[in-house]
């Protein structure tokens, strides 16, 4: 609505100059500049309408970019015909995660088909963020007019923004208890094991030395430290005493993204220094998150490299907002669940009650200060990097 008001004052303020030329300054020459003035506005108006089909806009950029660097976005502007094209303005956007210092860009084509430029985005926030192209317009070449492009805007692209993962002590105390846990766990299941196999005149477990490319979660570390080498099992009972860690980036669709963007990075960086400190330690765990396309998966850990390519996966997938992740597939109990939350009360219960053992079920908040609607234990990872109980 303003633009259509300054595009109006702006007539008006021509005529009034034309009209106090002719009449008081120069009559002749004001009947040359009142019929420019009449006949340019026309022509302009032709180069208009003609534009907003003949122009086709497209961009790219790479997929991932570190937090705290600049994504170049390569933006393409194609013209259709071969007749000069006035001003074309297009105007980008990027989602909160960036910088939000874009400007619109102008530009005339009339011997070239084809033009590029580049944006810098600055990448602030860690997380899943999108770039694209939020409204393309055909202008006069005198400024007084504006229409929208008739050509279809292109699809946005998403960006993951790679936050650093921190390193955390094995000392923590989250970390210890979720090893011991597995420790009890593990001991009581090799016992189960044992009478098991004993039935079968089988002497429990059997075992080999670990060889290049077996899955850390065979390894028996209890055994290794035995023998002074490394010793995985031949079956396949360790699946049970793995720990389970649970992402669940909650986003209310009434508080503005800007607001929450920076808690979510938070959790990101506690979740995957978690998964990193256990996998390290030879703690093979199940991680479950919700993917790109909306659906809760679970995946197993076992792998000291298998942590980076999850968190490539967690920042593909877009937050949707008042979606919770899923455990209604996880099933049994876990011999500890951690389950990694922006958001501890509401309809949180939602996500536990699937969990038999709710004993076993540990929360990692954002602060000190995040709400905590159930009675269950919780954590947050402190600046120094550590994981403290609340």
């Amino acid at each position: 609505m303003i633009k259509h008001i300054k595009s109006i004052v702006s007539v008006i303020a021509v005529a009034f100059l034309v009209y106090i030329f002719t009449f008081y300054i120069d009559g002749e020459m004001g009947i040359i500049l009142l019929a420019f003035v009449l006949f340019a506005p026309l022509v302009s108006l032709g180069f208009l309408l003609y534009a907003r089909k003949r122009v086709k806009v497209s961009f790219n950029c790479d997929a991932y970019v570190p937090k705290g660097g600049k994504l170049p976005v390569k933006v393409t502007v194609t013209k259709t015909g071969i007749f000069p094209l006035a001003i074309v303005e297009i105007v980008p956007y990027a989602s909160e995660i960036f910088g939000q210092d874009i400007k619109k860009r102008k530009l005339t084509m009339f011997n070239e088909t084809r033009r590029t430029f580049t944006i810098e985005l600055d990448a602030l926030i860690g997380g899943n963020g999108e770039v694209g192209i939020k409204e393309m317009y055909s202008c006069g070449f005198m400024g007084f007019f504006k229409l929208p492009l008739r050509t279809p805007l292109p699809q946005p692209i998403s960006i993951g923004v790679i936050p650093p993962v921190p390193e955390i002590k094995a000392s923590s105390q989250l970390f210890r208890s979720i090893a011991d846990v597995v420790l009890t766990s593990d001991e009581e299941e090799e016992n189960d094991t044992a009478m098991l196999f004993s039935a079968n005149t089988s002497p429990g477990y059997e075992h080999r030395e670990y060889e290049l490319g077996d899955p850390l979660k065979r390894i028996n570390w209890k055994l290794s430290s035995k023998k002074g080498k490394m010793m995985v099992r031949l079956d396949e009972a360790v699946a049970s005493v793995q720990p389970v860690v649970v992402l669940d980036l909650y986003r209310h669709s009434v508080f503005p993204v800007e607001n929450v963007v920076i808690g979510e990075e938070k959790l990101i960086r506690s979740v995957f220094g978690l998964l990193s400190l256990l996998v390290k330690q030879g703690i093979a765990c199940n991680f479950i998150y919700r993917t790109s396309s909306g659906e809760t998966v679970s995946e197993c850990v076992d792998n000291p490299d298998y942590p980076d390519q999850l968190l490539l996966k967690v920042l593909a997938a877009k937050v949707i907002p008042d979606k919770r992740v899923d455990l209604s597939h996880v099933g049994g109990s876990v011999c500890a669940c951690v389950i990694a939350t922006t958001d501890a009360a509401g309809d949180f219960g939602v996500i536990t009650r699937h969990v038999d053992s709710p004993d076993n079920i540990s929360i990692i908040g954002l602060s000190p200060t995040t709400p905590n609607g159930t009675s269950l234990p919780m954590w947050y990872l402190d600046e120094e990097n550590n994981f403290k109980s609340v």
